[in-house]
């Protein structure tokens, strides 16, 4: 059985968007690309699952539908020369049990698609509206014998403007390296040079050999020897349970986010005050203390989050390093700490995860990941879309008026993501520290409410 999810909508929001697709088809290289097979690793190898975005563009007068919709094809048709490995597949290497991507040159897909409706008729675009489903295509729906790396959509509104839908597999990269797509597809759609010209070796994240693994591992979980490198989806331990969730959005405003860093301050000068730090132990503190277990307080609660170990290692990854670097950081306390315990501690233990990540914890962790097969573990893991900066890039039609993942709602998975903010606030130096965030989290309607009374108690009182 599913999860059943239940929301507050805001009013005016429109779940069916009402979306015709007209053509889909597979888009290949626009010149031949070498035929080879990528090395995954092992941070790569346990992220075999799809990851959806959609990005919102107003009308704009020199790209009506139809032209957007034959630049954007001609545009990804370009792009898939050196980012050959989007019109790859993933296979299985039987001789050493692992995942690899094939360099083959059997295509992306292009889905073109309209809809009946204008963006300013489908609602508020920052609520994580299960309609914009209908803007993304799964991966194994154009050809479910043959799943895509890569699907690209373009639903064309009746008011001119139109959404650019994403779909990829996480082993293909991760959000920042997919942040450096979107820029180079911005500048091959304005006919310039790349913006960053990919780097594609991965075997700067291999592990080492043989593996040495220098640290515990608390943050990872063990999974069955059965399997290894399997193709099917990787089961994951924020699986859907039976329960009734709702879900909701919270909040936090830029002075929300100075109060909690002014109360954060304490005498440890050491202490890393960030918007990120305070926010996520706010929100770890509201959590673990709204479950409904008997002497709650006597219990541990770990929290999760992603840490961009690109500048961890020595030497350094390239900036323009394509697969996914990003490791989980966890901070633990006991539940009668969060609750009474000064805030400054809370902040200071998130930090703490963060500091943790060095280059030996890095390459351990890698190591333990080839030797186990594990998964991110813990009771909640923070998934952070905030300062990924989509809707900052600049494409020769404008900038998004909005970028945001699909949302396929997990009890134990909360996401950080930003606000929508005015045209004028696109170019401000100062955006970045003054911007505010939206928490989503699912939580049966009992945990919900105690989680809104600790929000309102912890941040007003």
């Amino acid at each position: 059985m599913g999860t059943t999810l239940h929301q507050n909508a805001p009013p005016g929001l429109v779940q069916d968007l009402k979306v015709t697709v007209h053509n889909s088809s597979l888009v290949f290289p626009s010149q031949e690309t070498e035929k080879k097979s990528m090395f995954l690793s092992n941070i790569d190898q346990v992220l075999n699952f799809d990851v959806q975005t959609v990005h919102f563009f107003s009308e704009h007068k020199d790209f009506p539908p139809q032209v957007i919709t034959e630049k954007i094809k001609d545009t990804l048709e370009k792009l898939l020369v050196p980012y050959e490995f989007l019109a790859g597949r993933l296979k299985l290497n039987p001789e050493i049990g692992r995942l690899e991507i094939e360099c083959c040159g059997s295509g992306a897909g292009f889905v073109e698609a309209s809809s009946e409706y204008s963006l300013d008729e489908i609602g508020d675009l920052v609520y994580p509206n299960p309609g914009f489903s209908h803007l993304v295509c799964s991966t194994d729906m154009l050809k479910p014998d043959d799943r895509l790396l890569c699907i690209l959509q373009v639903t064309t509104f009746k008011c001119g403007g139109f959404a650019m839908g994403i779909t990829t597999n996480h082993a293909t990269y991760d959000g920042i390296s997919f942040k450096l797509f979107l820029e180079n597809l911005a500048a091959v759609a304005a006919d310039k040079p790349l913006a960053t010209i990919p780097y594609h070796d991965r075997r700067l994240l291999a592990a080492r050999s043989p593996p040495r693994v220098t640290f515990p591992h608390p943050e990872l979980l063990k999974l069955p020897a059965t399997n290894p490198g399997q193709l099917e989806p990787n089961p994951t331990v924020f699986q859907a349970t039976n329960e009734d969730l709702v879900f909701k959005i919270f909040q936090l405003s830029p002075e929300n986010i100075s109060t909690l860093k002014e109360r954060a301050r304490s005498s440890d000068e050491k202490l890393k005050i960030t918007s990120f730090n305070v926010v996520t132990a706010f929100i770890w503190r509201c959590k673990a203390l709204s479950c409904d277990a008997r002497n709650v307080v006597e219990k541990g609660s770990m929290i999760l989050y992603a840490v961009d170990i690109r500048r961890r290692l020595n030497p350094p990854l390239p900036e323009s390093y394509t697969g996914n670097a990003v490791l989980t950081a966890y901070a633990t306390e006991y539940r009668k700490q969060l609750e009474e315990g000064p805030f400054s501690k809370i902040v200071g233990l998130v930090a703490e995860g963060a500091r943790r990540m060095t280059d030996e914890y890095a390459r351990s962790a890698i190591d333990w990941g080839g030797l186990y097969k594990g998964f991110p573990h813990g009771e909640v893991i923070i998934s952070s879309w905030w300062r990924l900066g989509f809707a900052e890039v600049e494409y020769p039609w404008g900038k998004p008026r909005y970028s945001c993942p699909v949302v396929y709602h997990r009890k134990d998975i909360i996401l950080f993501f930003p606000d929508i903010l005015d045209d004028h606030d696109h170019d401000h130096v100062g955006r970045e520290r003054k911007d505010g965030v939206n928490i989503l989290l699912a939580l049966p309607a009992e945990e919900m409410e105690k989680f809104e009374t600790l929000f309102r108690k912890f941040l007003f009182g």
